[in-house]
């Protein structure tokens, strides 16, 4: 079972790591990209408006409003009226952060295409400089690349842990929970029954019919 687990966090590493994408963005319209990073990971993305008429400069039209902010509303990157753009930084908080592109108001409506490409852990860093500047043989730089990744599957395993131990205290708390809902329900039903047959008794001895 604990290798299984391993293999699904090595998959969802290789899954999350990397997230390239091109998307059509219709003008007056806005999208917005999410990324659940965990707290010090490095985070590096680059974006680019596909330009419709290739040779020519990009029209006003084209050109769009970005915007990547943390899980509580901290901006780490604005561009305003641009058609491409790149942003690196270091998360100071755990969750999703958040990339959102606007388009402007045009009429007739027309759509931009953008190319996102957005990388956080271990893809993000940029091996080839690391090789360049450190003159390292190609074995030790690939052994650098499989400590990185062993240490992000370790620093995940522990948080998955921590989520799992989280859960299991709010299943606990809620269990607690229910079984004194239950035990004050079944309490309030008892009552209203004896009160009920006092006051069937009480009516019937009054009637003189018992």
């Amino acid at each position: 079972m604990s290798r299984f687990k391993t293999l699904i966090v090595i998959v969802g590493l290789m899954c999350t790591a990397a997230d390239s994408m091109r998307f059509d963005l219709t003008s007056g319209g806005t999208k917005c990209i999410s990324e659940d990073i965990k707290t010090n990971a490095m985070s590096v993305g680059k974006y680019s408006v596909i330009n419709p008429n290739e040779g020519f400069p990009l029209p006003d039209t084209h050109k769009i409003t970005a915007q990547v902010s943390s899980p509580y509303g901290n901006n780490y990157h604005t561009g305003d009226h641009i058609e491409s753009g790149n942003f690196a930084f270091t998360a100071a908080e755990e969750g999703d952060y958040t990339a959102c592109f606007w388009a402007p108001q045009h009429k007739p409506p027309l759509t931009v295409t953008i190319d996102f490409d957005w990388r956080t852990g271990v893809a993000a860093k940029d091996w080839s400089k690391v090789a360049k500047k450190g003159q390292v043989e190609v074995m030790e730089l690939e052994l650098k690349k499989l400590y990185d990744t062993v240490t992000s599957i370790h620093e995940e395993m522990f948080y998955l842990r921590e989520r799992e131990e989280e859960m299991q205290e709010l299943n606990r708390a809620t269990n607690s929970k229910m079984a004194t809902f239950s035990f004050l329900s079944l309490l309030v039903c008892l009552s209203v029954a004896g009160l009920q047959l006092w006051h069937l008794k009480t009516f019937f001895e009054r009637k003189k019919l018992l």
